[in-house]
């Protein structure tokens, strides 16, 4: 069986794409119509024609976040909007709101529709291989952005998404960078979706690699707690896991959300100095907690790039050029240092 090529978008690359979608567009461009109902897409058909009344768009693409309350997701589906609109499609952009089922229905959605293509981030990396072999049935190709399909059996034409694996190992170089002389730490997780699960593992690889290196500065991973990508939740379990290891050093939250909720914990419980957060997203917010001190650092994704690549991917199936089964584009580590010099903050 062939390996499938994955291709690492260099840092060249990036900045020519970054120059292509213009300084705006992390922001969000609101191009996209979220649904009202994450059960249906809220809008966009393509225009009729005044005097035909037949449509004058090339095709609908279907996008299904995971949910548009994380910004994150939102920018991937302006992005993939706006660079759309460049080639005469239109997109409907709905979410799944971290519900699987809602997801699948979107999906049988989009298949009744006959949407030109399919974009997923899905709400489980696996249970939601069903609805994507309904699409491949109806000749409907899918990609995956973000959030990979784990389930077998079910077709993606091609992965676009951020080095979530080398950015988990970004985020072992931080904590030990914020933790010099070791101690115990817990990682608030989520991992029903794969790139949290790449993140975590590159993670753990750099942690344990560190601990055999200076077995004086250890680094004791006490806890892994499921805290949902979700800022309550992960104030919640950062509740639980303080009281259970009152001389916790440090956590790993797989997101920004996770890391802020994480963070309000600690502030609650007195020990917001006493342990350092490396978070992952490089969201405004938490850049902002970044410059200002409650979180140490985080590997910054591109949601912008992530969108616009995906959408260029589509347009090169269509024109019937094989495509790498996975687009990978790096992280960058922010630190407070980087924030300081953020002209977007506050």
């Amino acid at each position: 069986m062939a390996v499938p090529r994955r291709v690492l978008l260099s840092s060249w690359g990036l900045a020519a794409m970054a120059g292509a979608i213009g300084p705006g567009m992390l922001a969000g461009c609101g191009g996209s119509t979220p649904a009202t109902d994450a059960g249906s897409p809220a809008t966009s058909t393509p225009s009729p024609d005044a005097a035909t009344g037949t449509p004058t768009g090339k095709g609908i693409i279907g996008v299904s976040v995971l949910t548009l309350q994380n910004p994150f997701f939102k920018v991937i589906g302006d992005s993939i909007t706006e660079e759309a609109k460049k080639h005469g499609y239109e997109v409907q952009v709905v979410s799944g709101e971290m519900d699987v089922a809602r997801q699948q229905n979107q999906v049988k959605d989009f298949i009744v529709r006959k949407c030109a293509a399919i974009v997923l981030t899905p709400c489980d990396s696996k249970a939601i291989g069903p609805a994507i072999q309904e699409a491949n049935d109806a000749g409907i190709p899918v990609f995956t952005a973000d959030i990979a399909c784990l389930a077998p059996g079910a077709k993606v034409v091609s992965h676009i998404a951020t080095d979530n694996y080398g950015g988990g190992k970004e985020a072992g170089k931080a904590m030990i960078e914020a933790l010099p002389s070791g101690g115990k730490i817990a990682i608030v997780d989520f991992p029903k979706v794969e790139s949290c699960i790449l993140r975590v593992k590159g993670f753990r690889e750099v942690i344990a690699a560190h601990n055999v290196a200076k077995p004086g500065g250890k680094i004791e991973i006490v806890a892994t707690l499921d805290g949902e990508g979700d800022k309550a939740k992960g104030r919640s379990v950062t509740q639980d896991v303080i009281q259970k290891h009152g001389d916790l050093a440090g956590i790993f939250a797989i997101n920004d959300p996770s890391g802020l909720g994480a963070r309000a914990a600690l502030e609650e419980a007195g020990k917001a100095v006493q342990v350092k957060i490396i978070a992952f997203d490089g969201q405004p917010e938490g850049k902002q907690a970044i410059k200002e001190g409650k979180i140490f650092a985080d590997p910054v994704q591109f949601p912008d790039r992530i969108g616009v690549q995906t959408m260029q991917s589509i347009l090169k199936h269509f024109e019937g050029e094989e495509l790498p089964k996975e687009i990978l584009i790096p992280t960058a580590l922010y630190r407070k240092a980087d924030g300081e010099k953020d002209p977007s903050l506050k």
